[in-house]
Order: C-alpha cells, then sequence, then structure tokens
C-alpha cells in the first residue's frame, strides 16, 4: 500500500502510488502502527512548511521512519506553493533567496507566518480567496469545477496527482475564482518568482 505523503494543491496528504518530483516537510505528521503501516496523525507540526530537493549532497533517509520527520511529496513546485510551502533554506537556498526578493521581505520566519495566516482560517480549515482571474500570474493554481487548475502559458492545465492532463485556453475560465495559492506566494509570482512545473505542463503548452 503507498505511504500517506502525496500532496495535493489543496495542502491534503494522500496515498497514491505516483511519485512526486520534490520533497516536503511540515514536522513529524506520522506514527507507526502495530503491524508495521504508517498512519497520519496530524497535518503538521511546524509553521515553516518547506519545499526541498529529492536528492542533497548524497543524504538518505528512509521514509516514515520511526525517529523521522514525515517525507511528503509534490509533483512539482507549482503544486507545493499551492499548498503553502516555501523553498527550503538549505538545499535551495537560492530559490528561496529569490523568493525573498519577489515578495520583499528579508527574515524566513517572517515568510512562514504570513503563509500560515495565508493557509488557514482561525477555525483551522484551508483558506481560500475569491480572485478576478484575469489578474493572476501565471504558477497560481484556482479551483475550478472542483478540480484544481494551474494557469500557465496563456492557458489553464488541469492537475492530477500524476500530471497535468488537460489544458484549456484562458478565455474558457471564469471571471472570478477561488485562489488556492496563498496570498504571499501571489504576490511572490507577480514579483517576479519563476516556478518549477511537472514537465507534463510544458508538453500540454506546446500542444
Amino acid at each position: 500500500m503507498p505511504l500517506p505523503n502525496r500532496v495535493t494543491p489543496y495542502g491534503e496528504i494522500l496515498r497514491a502510488p505516483e511519485r512526486g518530483t520534490l520533497l516536503g516537510n511540515r514536522g513529524r505528521l506520522h506514527r507507526i502502527t502495530s503491524d508495521g503501516d504508517r498512519e497520519l496523525v496530524r497535518t503538521h507540526r511546524t509553521r515553516n512548511w518547506l519545499i526541498c530537493l529529492l536528492e542533497f549532497k548524497g543524504r538518505r533517509r528512509t521514509v516514515m521512519g520511526p525517529r523521522s520527520y514525515t517525507e511528503l511529496f509534490f509533483l512539482d513546485e507549482v503544486t507545493a506553493l499551492a499548498a503553502g510551502h516555501r523553498p527550503c533554506a538549505e538545499c535551495r537556498n537560492r530559490d528561496l533567496d529569490r523568493f525573498k526578493r519577489a515578495v520583499g521581505i528579508t527574515a524566513a520566519a517572517r515568510i512562514d507566518q504570513r503563509l500560515a495566516a495565508d493557509r488557514m482560517t482561525a477555525q483551522g480549515t484551508r483558506r481560500t480567496r475569491p480572485m478576478v482571474f484575469a489578474e493572476l500570474p501565471e504558477g497560481a493554481v484556482f479551483d475550478w469545477q472542483g478540480s484544481p487548475w494551474l494557469r500557465w502559458h496563456g492557458g489553464v492545465l488541469r492537475w492530477s496527482l500524476g500530471g497535468y492532463r488537460e489544458r484549456r485556453t484562458d478565455s474558457l475560465a471564469p471571471a472570478e475564482v477561488p485562489v488556492l495559492t496563498p496570498l504571499l506566494t501571489v504576490q511572490a509570482l507577480r514579483g517576479g518568482y519563476v516556478p518549477g512545473v511537472h514537465p507534463s505542463a510544458e508538453d500540454l503548452s506546446r500542444s
């Protein structure tokens, strides 16, 4: 059975066989059951939700081990950003610097504080905000017809765990959409931060 460690743009953590292209960290979220399975006992433990590289300096980890943080996995960076994560200060230091410059904030702790407020309501539920579609920057993810969609290269792409499966033109999108990407990250995208996308997004954009 797949481990519960794949993250959607809604911030949900699912069991799924598809592999991600980036690693994530929200602290230790799991426990090991008596039969050796891993189950989630919380959705986050820290305020600094990170996006990390799958490989860094040859380090090896046992995924969801007994004394480990819970390794999460994302389809790509726009997925991780939509879920409320930001680049890691160690393995993605240059990307974090680009993010800081794009939002005009120099302290990572301040970014974490802003993202925490952006992604959750006071009641602990996921926060989305209606925005005018025409004002959304490329790289932002929004909900449409019950699915997450990415605005990218003059079109909108329907997200799935395995990649982007459908492309429609911008003109077909609603005038206003509920945006999943946190406000601070939308600001970063507007400020010139260019996120990484899964190869399937580029394939659809060329078709």
